[in-house]
């Protein structure tokens, strides 16, 4: 071994000993015939020290370093005299008298510093994601990562699973996002596809027998990115025979409250609370909704119904309209009629709204705004009601259908609130949303498709409803939501063939479509399947709320940008052609823009 210890390893109980240390210069500093050297690995730091009265060769070798030049120190722990004890650091009681110096390389001038306070741009961190990755921070979450990983392999051990890995490469299947394709050289002109999860194959495990699944599992799609999502993802999936929906949020709830025991040494009560679809929608406009605070969503669509205001009227007697509200507490002072403006003008560009409606309370609680007029002093004080408008508030209101309501009041309740500083970054607030629907009717290819997979077992007493009436069968379907956002989801599986073969129907796939697709699975339907369910968290998106980071690429060693490349490594790039001509395919790009 080169060392003899780690930088973040030394107490004030080792003093007097002889270490070797080895790592990068975090920094290096002349105070008049003493030189200070902090050196660096991912342990801590260490305070080093090198005197010129010593070997002046040693002395003069020191003042040629730089940041993160490699290097190995030799010396004895000295216990820092009281008042230059630093209690910021671990190592902060100690220092190292240097002894002997070994340069084990030499940096080159660096594109930013990891140690620096302020960081540089996106671009240039991940095209130099090497050094970023030196940086404490990332170091921490990476830490925090593993341990997250390691407890919920811990976990499930106890609780006999069995880790089973499965393959990467695949069948392409029609449902879901884009598959990332890899052609075959063997068989030319066809192609593997990259699992966006394990789903089929843990469906599988179960029909074989195996009982208790888990996985630390690798996952592509080939979809746009935004900040909570990447083409290739980790996830946990598990798999269950034999159990019911509630075995499967009991033992998941449980691993939640482990991690947050284990991982931030918080207590999580159980049970998590949980909501239905429906409830999640009406109240907070979103299947993930944010718990931390307010702004829950009224309905007035029966005082808008009585009302001469058109832009009220005229949608609330529109079969399936609905006008819906939030009120943003003690916030009208804080916002001009320019502000509002600019707000209304974001949820037109947004989510397509026609616009906002508003009324600020007084001190009173009396409704004053721009469309006061419209409305009677008894209508007015029935949504002053319904919204429990009190002195200062400001209400919001947007007209449309029932989905329209949900992305703008959503919408509004999360900038809001974000602006007006109304969350504790600390909270940690969870949820089960369940009983979702089956379908949701897709204009664009004008059929039904699945809201979770095609594979998710409908509610029993749903099925009547399956042909004549799919927009009401509800799913047993479940998802975990953490501080708005999705971080898990599961459904229990259709564990026999002829109601699986009903699914593919409805969803508009022929019988010879559904073998081709997936004959595999129905054949292992057909022999013996027992009732099973699962789930998957993502966790990626998981450790970012659990280290508190505001972008999931910091919570992943080597991420993609937003255009799914890999800036440091030049990825995805161009092939040998010969490679090409090997597995038969030849590219046609599309003409170049202007």
């Amino acid at each position: 071994m080169l060392r003899t210890t780690t930088c973040g390893a030394l107490r004030g109980t080792d003093a007097g000993k002889t270490v070797t240390l080895c790592g990068w210069v975090d920094s290096a500093r002349d105070h008049s015939g003493v030189f200070f050297v902090n050196l660096r690995d991912r342990y801590g730091i260490t305070q080093t020290v090198f005197y010129s009265d010593g070997s002046a060769e040693l002395f003069s070798q020191v003042k040629t370093l730089r940041n993160e030049d490699v290097i190995r120190i030799t010396g004895t722990v000295l216990a820092r005299p009281e008042g230059l004890i630093n209690p910021k650091m671990p190592t902060g009681e100690i220092e190292v008298k240097a002894e002997s110096l070994e340069i084990l390389n030499r940096s080159e001038v660096l594109p930013f510093l990891p140690s620096a306070p302020e960081l540089p741009s996106d671009e240039i961190r991940l095209k130099n994601r090497f050094l970023d990755l030196r940086r404490p921070e990332m170091q921490r979450v990476l830490r925090l990562r593993h341990k997250m990983t390691k407890v919920m392999r811990d976990y499930f051990d106890e609780l006999d699973f069995l880790e089973v890995e499965t393959p990467i490469l695949g069948k392409s299947t029609p449902e879901g996002a884009r598959d990332y394709l890899v052609p075959s050289r063997i068989a030319q002109g066809s192609f593997y596809a990259l699992p966006q999860s394990p789903q089929l194959y843990k469906q599988l495990l179960m029909i074989a027998g195996y009982d208790r699944y888990m996985q630390i599992a690798r996952c592509f799609r080939d979809e746009d990115l935004r900040a909570d999502r990447q083409p290739e993802f980790t996830q946990l999936d598990i798999e269950m025979s034999f159990i019911e929906m509630e075995d499967i949020l009991e033992i998941m709830s449980g691993l939640v409250q482990r991690l947050m025991k284990d991982v931030l040494g918080r207590d999580l009560p159980l049970p998590i609370p949980r909501m239905s679809w429906d409830e999640a929608m009406e109240r907070f406009g979103h299947d993930a909704p944010d718990l931390r605070f307010g702004m829950e969503l009224k309905d007035v669509t029966d005082i808008a119904k009585e009302v001469d205001f058109r832009v009220f009227r005229a949608v609330a007697d529109t079969a399936g309209g609905r006008v819906r509200g939030i009120n943003v507490k003690n916030a009208a002072d804080r916002f001009s009629r320019k502000d509002i403006d600019s707000l209304t003008a974001w949820t037109a560009e947004q989510f397509g709204a026609k616009g906002i409606v508003w009324f600020k309370a007084d001190a009173e609680g009396n409704l004053t705004g721009s469309s006061a007029k419209n409305f009677t002093a008894e209508q007015l004080q029935k949504i002053a009601q319904r919204l429990q408008a009190g002195p200062n508030d400001l209400l919001l209101f947007s007209c449309g259908d029932f989905l329209l309501t949900c992305r703008v009041l959503n919408g509004l309740r999360r900038k809001l609130a974000a602006q007006l500083k109304l969350i504790d970054p600390k909270e940690m607030n969870f949820c089960w949303v369940v009983n979702f629907p089956m379908f949701e009717f897709s204009e664009e290819e004008n059929r039904w498709v699945a809201m979770h997979h095609p594979f998710t077992c409908p509610k029993t007493e749903d099925l009547q409803f399956l042909e004549s009436d799919p927009g009401r069968v509800r799913a047993q379907a479940y998802d975990l939501v953490l501080n708005g956002f999705e971080v898990g989801g599961g459904t229990i599986r259709i564990h026999d063939s002829a109601t699986q073969n009903r699914i593919f129907s409805l969803l508009g796939m022929t019988r010879e479509q559904a073998r081709e697709q997936f004959g595999f699975l129905l054949d292992a339907l057909a022999f013996g399947a027992p009732p099973h369910g699962g789930l998957a968290f993502g966790l990626d998106r998981l450790v970012m709320l659990f280290a508190g980071a505001d972008n999931i690429r910091d919570c992943i060693a080597f991420p993609k940008t937003a255009k799914a490349a890999d800036l440091m490594t030049g990825a995805p790039g161009q092939v040998d052609p010969r490679q090409l001509e090997e597995l038969a395919i030849k590219t046609v790009l599309p003409p170049k823009e202007d």
